[in-house]
């Protein structure tokens, strides 16, 4: 039960196009299409998926914003390194358990999880970190994990300077100086104060939508004036970003065909994946090697590396890479991929290559509306169903 169907291949979206196979997904660009050991560099849609499904992948270094709505945080994987996870006990989680608040009272509003450690953002300003990395720090809006950085977006005074970006080193504790800062100018933060998705433009996307930040240098890059992104995310080795037309651009490297190009070649700057032209996307994530977006109809796409299932296709060798999260309209949480530290949420460390309902949520009767993917964990958030007649918030 809760099993979603076997994703079956559909008919090309790019010239060359993809190619039913024998239980695999096969390519043909120009490029031998051996080189593709698992996996494909075109986009491909998920059969079963719809209803504003919603995505998160492992490696996907994105936060996610919890709704106004009050809820509660759930985390499930890996905490050897004593992470806020749940309860915390032992070293892995192989079931959902609610997210131990920093203080008493303390309303968690975003979580940003890197593979050693976990940044929690509070409602009233305070950042707190758990795992290899420790410290807290107030005054704070927004907060973006990292192995290479910590970024914090710290609150500007009420007149003169807009907010403060300021990039840490995991390990500083939030103490002393930051290895460098950037003031950002109120023109942008009305900007984007006006927009209508406000809470969609979060680090590492800045406000304004006009710059990004980056875990190495240059850690402040400006996007081009034509692209007006909504969207912005940073996987292993490339980026993802969605513009206020619902269009998708990939850039950086292309070597497990994560870019989505139909080639494994770099690319410097934004490109264009014509193989999504005419569908407007409304969700983007990133992961190490791969890639997802969710069209406004609620059709989920995926591209990019398949070592351990997480393009929900069959794969002979399920490895340590990466895992990917769906949820649907419905607020019902999917999950595959790599799963050995419990970071599925199915109260084993089995690994799937195609999706797979996360009974708990079903069971306590909560409805997913925010998820943050760490390389070994997971981060859920979730609030109570409504009653049967009563209207559903908007995600």
């Amino acid at each position: 039960m809760g099993a979603w169907p076997g994703p079956r291949l559909f008919k090309p979206f790019l010239r060359g196009g993809w190619q039913p196979g024998p239980g695999r997904l096969r390519c043909i660009p120009a490029f031998p299409p051996r080189r593709l050991r698992v996996g494909g560099s075109c986009p491909r849609r998920v059969e079963g998926t719809g209803s504003r499904s919603k995505v998160a992948a492992s490696r996907g270094r994105g936060p996610s914003m919890a709704e106004e709505r009050q809820g509660s945080w759930f985390g499930f994987g890996f905490c050897g390194f004593g992470q806020a996870l749940g309860s915390g006990r032992g070293r892995q989680v192989h079931s959902p358990e609610p997210l131990a608040t920093p203080g008493p009272g303390a309303d968690v509003c975003r979580v940003s999880a890197s593979w050693s450690y976990t940044a929690v953002v509070t409602r009233g300003g305070q950042v707190q970190l758990s795992g290899a990395a420790g410290g807290t720090a107030g005054g704070c809006r927004d907060a973006w994990a990292s192995e290479a950085l910590l970024v914090v977006l710290r609150a500007g005074p009420a007149v003169g300077p807009g907010p403060e970006l300021q990039a840490w080193a995991p390990g500083s504790a939030l103490r002393g100086e930051p290895l460098w800062t950037h003031t950002l100018v109120p023109e942008a933060e009305r900007e984007d104060a006006a927009g209508e998705e406000p809470q969609a433009r979060a680090l590492p996307l800045l406000p304004g939508a006009r710059a990004y930040v980056s875990p190495r240098p240059p850690f402040y890059r400006p996007l081009a004036p034509e692209l007006r992104a909504r969207r912005l995310e940073l996987g292993g080795e490339h980026a993802l970003l969605l513009d206020e037309a619902g269009q998708v651009f990939s850039w950086g490297q292309g070597r497990h065909g994560q870019l989505g190009h139909g080639t494994l070649e770099a690319e410097p700057e934004p490109r264009l994946l014509e193989a999504l032209q005419g569908l407007p996307m409304a969700e983007v994530a990133a992961g190490g090697w791969h890639s997802v977006c969710v069209s406004e109809s609620g059709d989920i796409y995926v591209w990019g590396w398949n070592e351990s299932g997480q393009l929900a296709l069959p794969t002979r060798s399920l490895a340590e890479d990466g895992k990917t999260v769906a949820g649907e309209g419905t607020g019902e949480l999917y999950t595959w991929g790599w799963g050995k530290y419990g970071q599925l949420g199915h109260q084993d460390t089995t690994s799937l290559d195609r999706p797979r309902r996360v009974e708990y949520f079903v069971d306590k009767r909560l409805r997913v509306r925010a998820v943050s993917c760490g390389l070994w964990n997971t981060y859920v958030y979730a609030v109570e169903k409504e009653e049967s007649g009563q209207p559903q918030p908007r995600a």
